[in-house]
């Protein structure tokens, strides 16, 4: 899985169409990240820049915002009514796929560490980059704008995290930046059966992390309950790491609970449906849908398809975008209007690089491509094909049995070993593009120049890493279908026995898939010039070919047997 993140830079310029454009001109450069969003306001002078990509790519491109943001922007001559103290204010980087938040706070530092070091740009680490507990807060580290920065830089307790120094001239156009890392915000909104902004406020008290005020006498019109020291006692809600109020919505004339969940661990978006509908249910009222403001990345929406699922007690090892589709459905997302993934999802909106990969064309296109001229896709792609389509049919016979008539107390048992195989389908899946790349690694190395003793040595060492790869990737595609067995046998002793000689085909198809790759193997690694490495890879892929053509004699016996009988 590819790892992508978002950075949602505020630059303190909001007005100067001109100089707006020119970051984000300078973000967009080289074409390795997508630009999301760009909201300019006027009265707080500020531009907030959204965009996602491969971690390295969006280090690059927030470097080149910062940089040209430096060259475009006086904080001399800044006004506007949002705090801020630099021309980057704020540069916080967010996971969306393939990657934690941890890995992000790690990214952050380095990406504060570069600014302040290539470009003068003292930086705060702030929220989960912070070094200290005090400094996961935007505001401390914020504390008196950029008009108190000459008298907190330069001192040990005050100054900021990278490139602390005194007060100087290049400071005073730049500022300083805070540079973060924090979980994925999702803006939604719940829609509601009453055009009551009150009844909607009352849900919203509910189930917010701040609640509502204590009342004297538990009377709604009661006096607020203080504390010794005059502060309000708040009731808490039920859900964590959410912000929310009521209001009417004249565009489509109902209520809504609007609401912004900045916790998603503690509270996916399925949770706070659920909860919010239970709530207004309390309250005789009814949500009817869901409107999700801004973008999602696909986990939230993928884990919220697998718990309605479960709630069905159906199976979880179904395709992507059916568990998407369950989750679009359960959560009335396309009430108001269509879903449109490609308008919502992050990752949807991500143009593949390269073109289209193979395992997107269609059967026929595929079979036409490898029947072609052109030396690849070649045996090892289609190895890593059976052995997705092995991994498939395992797949098919245990969806099958968690819906079978009968079997209702069983679903779970085959469910499980449906999301083992839907995991090792996505594997191989992804092998089948990543065989032809290592073919086209070693083509790329021939047309490297070899005129002098430099260059020659050069392609020698280039050609013997591009021939590990192209070893080590069929041999990946031995091991990942080897696994498939364990799902196969599974589903020819226990499950759906109408499904049987599909489990059987399967067991054939693992076997071809992990022969197939074992032969492309040996080829490359032939070319090794380690001679003991390549012995090493050589004797694994043999131990996993014996081991393969044992565990397809043994699944084809259970096989036989059964429809022997």
């Amino acid at each position: 899985m590819n790892q992508i993140i978002e950075c949602v830079p505020n630059f303190s310029e909001g007005r100067d169409k001109e100089k707006i454009n020119s970051i984000v001109n300078a973000i967009k450069e080289g074409d390795k990240v997508r630009v999301l969003d760009v909201d300019p306001g006027e009265a707080t002078n500020r531009t907030v820049v959204t965009f996602v990509g491969e971690p390295e790519d969006v280090i690059e491109a927030a470097l080149r915002g910062m940089k040209k943001a430096a060259e475009v922007i006086d904080m001399r001559e800044h006004h506007g009514a949002h705090p801020r103290m630099g021309a980057t204010d704020v540069c916080p980087l967010i996971p969306v796929s393939g990657i934690s938040l941890e890995d992000c706070a790690a990214l952050a530092r380095k990406l504060a560490q570069r600014a302040s070091d290539e470009l003068g740009i003292p930086c705060y680490a702030y929220e989960a980059a912070a070094f200290t507990p005090e400094r996961k807060n935007l505001a401390v580290c914020r504390e008196g704008e950029y008009e108190g920065l000459p008298e907190r830089l330069g001192t040990p307790d005050k100054g900021p995290d990278f490139g602390n120094r005194p007060f100087d001239g290049n400071i005073a156009k730049t500022g300083c930046t805070a540079v973060g890392a924090r979980d994925f915000l999702i803006a939604v909104n719940f829609n509601l059966n009453t055009t009551s902004t009150r009844r909607a406020n009352a849900v919203a008290f509910d189930v917010r992390e701040k609640g509502r005020p204590q009342r004297e006498g538990g009377k709604v019109n009661g006096k607020p309950v203080k504390d010794e020291n005059g502060n309000t006692v708040m009731i808490p809600g039920t859900l964590k790491g959410t912000k929310a109020i009521g209001w009417f919505i004249d565009e489509y004339g109902i209520a809504q609970v609007s609401m912004n969940i900045t916790d998603v661990n503690q509270t996916p978006l399925h949770k706070a449906f659920d909860e919010v509908c239970r709530a207004a249910a309390a309250r005789g009222l009814r949500v009817t849908g869901t409107e999700i403001v801004g973008l999602v990345p696909k986990r939230t929406l993928v884990e919220a398809g697998k718990h309605y699922l479960k709630m069905q007690q159906r199976s979880v090892g179904i395709p992507e975008d059916e568990i998407i589709r369950i989750a679009v459905k359960s959560m009335g997302l396309d009430e108001l209007k269509p879903f449109v993934r490609e308008e919502k999802v992050i990752e949807d909106m991500l143009t593949e690089k390269g073109g289209k990969k193979l395992v997107d064309l269609s059967v026929t296109d595929f079979a036409n491509e490898t029947a072609s001229e052109s030396p690849a896709p070649g045996g090892g792609s289609i190895s890593a094909y059976m052995g997705a389509l092995a991994a498939s049919l395992a797949t098919m016979v245990a969806n099958l049995s968690a819906h079978k008539p009968g079997w209702d107390d069983r679903w779970e048992e085959f469910s499980d070993q449906a999301e083992k195989g839907r995991k090792l389908i996505d594997r191989l899946l992804a092998l089948v593009d990543e065989d032809t790349e290592a073919f086209n690694r070693i083509m790329a190395v021939f047309s490297m120049p070899k005129s002098t003793d430099e260059e020659k040595a050069k392609r020698a060492q280039a050609l013997e890493a591009a021939t590990l790869y192209a070893t080590e990737v069929p041999l990946n595609t031995m091991k990942v279908s080897y696994e498939t067995f364990d799902i196969i046998e599974a589903m020819a002793l226990k499950g759906n026995p109408n499904s049987i000689t599909d489990a059987g085909v399967g067991a054939i198809a693992a076997r071809g898939a992990v022969l197939g790759a074992q032969l492309n193997v040996k080829i490359n690694a032939a070319s090794l010039k380690d001679r003991s490495q390549a012995d090493r890879l050589i004797a694994e892929a043999d131990e996993i070919a014996k081991k393969a053509c044992q565990r397809e004699a043994a699944i084809l016996d259970i096989v036989n047997k059964s429809i022997s009988k």
